[in-house]
């Protein structure tokens, strides 16, 4: 993957080199270290806002290298702040802290045995979408940062947050809360980077500008009839056999009420509940699902149509569908900022070498990274984890119970966060 030239050719030459020079051996430095933790960090994995024991060694790492640590933000994020020895820009980097609730099932030797309550339920928890991975880098970002403090022209903010995946069972956003709870100020942030791992060749980085990851939209729809005996079906109303019909229906959305070209869409529901016995026929059905779009005007057809189909469908049959969705219950995508990226795809250029940096294709996972980009200039970039003995195009991917993280690519990871921020910094110099 080529780039335009780079913007090294405005810099110090000497500044650069040195720090280039230093970033690199800091990094190889703490990489067995960043091994350690993210295998420590796999092996205890914690919910949406349980992240008790991962942030306590977070919070415990940034207060040894001298940062400036706030806990408990967004409930259990922590915020570290490093002012560096000379002035220039705020730089943050992002890593999320929670798991999911999935029972490993990769047979590795620091495997998570951990269970919890989720839905009502005994669950395993795991870190089955990479994020122990993402939290040993930063921290490790974070170290080769404190080695390098008085030499840094600008201000870094470690922010590691609680509940991407969201709290339930209202959907609670960490990277919401935290904004709203002024992560983004004092000092305020000019920049911020976040990676996340993903299947794809070990040590490959893969950015593009723009639209990189679709919107996520909760949606849950709570179908009501008529309770009777599953003999007689027509002394009540149906709501399991209309719920089926809402489902094929709300397909339609994408495949024939939505102008799609040029930006895709997908529409799935997770989970149906609804009735107690077998012989009979409940009061209500109530389904869960997602709605996943790149374009703004396509995510509010799409809150609109799929309201209006699946009450109409409900209607027609005696039924009543209730709907509950729209933009409080999700997020937009996650953008990259076009001249942010573009300035920054050399130094990632630089990091993974010309046949390890790709350019993405959308994906149609989202990112809760998006309300940072809402806020201030923002690139999201994946950094492929995929072991050596499986094929990055087959291999289990993200939130399956044998995702595995290849621990060689980690050292990728710490090199890319340090060099953005750094290089970040030389290219926005303030006196």
């Amino acid at each position: 993957m080529k780039f335009a030239a780079s913007f090294l050719v405005f810099l110090p030459a000497l500044l650069f080199a040195d720090l280039s020079k230093q970033v690199d051996t800091h990094a190889a430095a703490v990489e067995s270290k960043v091994i350690e933790w993210r295998h420590d960090i796999h092996q205890h994995p914690e919910l949406s806002n349980q992240e008790f024991r991962t942030a306590a060694k977070v919070a415990e790492h940034l207060r040894a290298l001298g940062y400036d640590v706030k806990t408990n933000v967004a409930v259990t994020g922590v915020v570290g702040v490093l002012k560096g020895g000379k002035p220039g820009p705020v730089v943050a980097l992002r890593a999320d802290m929670d798991a999911l609730p999935v029972t490993e099932k990769t047979g590795l030797p620091y495997a998570s045995k951990v269970t919890a309550e989720y839905g009502g339920k005994e669950v395993g928890v795991m870190h089955a979408c990479g994020h122990d991975a993402h939290v040993a880098i930063a921290m490790g970002a974070a170290e080769v940062f404190a080695n390098l403090r008085d030499e840094l022209p600008g201000t870094i903010k470690m922010i590691f947050q609680p509940a991407e995946e969201g709290a339930w069972p209202t959907p609670i956003w960490g990277a919401q809360q935290m904004i709203q709870e002024g992560v983004l100020k004092n000092p305020a942030v000019d920049a911020i980077f976040g990676l996340h791992v993903r299947p794809g060749v070990s040590g490959g980085i893969y950015v593009k500008p723009g639209p990189i990851m679709a919107s996520a939209d909760f949606l849950r729809i709570t179908v009501t009839g008529k309770q009777t005996h599953a003999s007689r079906p027509w002394s009540g109303v149906d709501p399991i056999t209309i719920s089926a019909q809402i489902i094929l229906g709300i397909q339609t959305v994408a495949s024939r009420q939505v102008d799609i070209l040029g930006s895709p869409s997908v529409v799935s529901i997770g989970t149906i509940q609804g009735g107690e016995r077998n012989n009979i026929i409940p009061d209500e059905v109530v389904m869960t699902g997602t709605i996943r779009t790149y374009d703004p005007e396509i995510r509010q057809a799409y809150f609109d149509k799929v309201t209006r189909t699946a009450e109409k469908i409900a209607e027609s049959a005696g039924a009543a569908a209730e709907v509950y969705i729209g933009s409080d219950t999700g997020y937009g995508p996650t953008v990259n900022d076009q001249e942010l990226t573009e300035a920054m795809t050399p130094t990632l250029q630089r990091v993974a070498g010309d046949s390890m940096l790709f350019e993405s294709t959308l994906t149609t996972g989202a990112e809760d990274f998006s309300f940072f980009q809402k806020e201030i200039p923002g690139m999201f970039f994946f950094l492929g984890v995929t072991p050596p003995d499986q094929n990055y195009k087959t291999a289990p991917t993200n939130h399956s119970p044998l995702f595995m993280v290849d621990d060689s690519a980690m050292i990728t990871g710490i090199r890319a966060m340090s060099h953005l921020a750094v290089d970040y910094m030389l290219q926005h110099p303030k006196k």
